[in-house]
């Protein structure tokens, strides 16, 4: 029984085999690729469409400038994922990181809807599609606050990562309200 013990301790302490690590590395990133498809999907149309022709703010970037940041972001966002996770992992139980990685996954959605809600959602519901996309941004940054504070206990790159990523949802916040105050 005692010999038992000593090798799940031993285990623990060692940590997740490098093929696990691999494998959730590319789980994270497949998961977060798909939100950001998914975005692009409900994006694509509507870009050129109803809103080039929408009256935005003044310090609205050129939509070239979209992809290159969301790229980037949404690779730091995995592997803030991926750095919570590890840390958290325990062998044969329960990653002690899930109340943190339960604040990753609701962000997760949160960004994943806002995206279909504001593009796709104007040319259905019209501008209430707007404040909808802008209750939806402004809950994905209450919720990633609480993740970058959540996830400095696990990781405190995570805890960084989450940073740019809410300074660019702020800076988008902006956006969606100026969508709807100028329209």
């Amino acid at each position: 029984m005692d010999a038992q013990v000593d090798e799940d301790v031993i285990a623990r302490a060692k940590g997740p085999t490098t093929l696990r690590q691999v494998l959730v590395a590319v789980i994270f990133l497949v998961i977060v690729a798909a939100v950001a498809f998914g975005g692009s999907i409900a994006s694509t149309g509507n870009v050129d469409g109803w809103y080039a022709d929408a009256e935005k703010v003044p310090w609205d970037p050129p939509n070239a400038v979209f992809g290159p940041v969301w790229t980037a972001l949404y690779a730091l966002i995995a592997l803030a994922g991926f750095l919570i996770w590890r840390p958290g992992f325990r062998m044969g139980g329960p990653n002690a990181a899930r109340s943190t990685l339960s604040l990753f996954v609701l962000q997760l959605v949160l960004n994943a809807l806002w995206t279909p809600v504001f593009f796709a959602g104007y040319p259905v519901f019209g501008e209430a599609a707007w404040w909808i996309a802008a209750v939806i941004i402004i809950a994905l940054i209450v919720v990633v606050i609480a993740l970058a504070v959540s996830s400095a206990k696990w990781s405190r790159v995570a805890s960084l990562i989450m940073v740019p990523y809410l300074l660019w949802l702020c800076f988008a916040s902006t956006l969606n309200i100026g969508i709807i105050v100028l329209n």
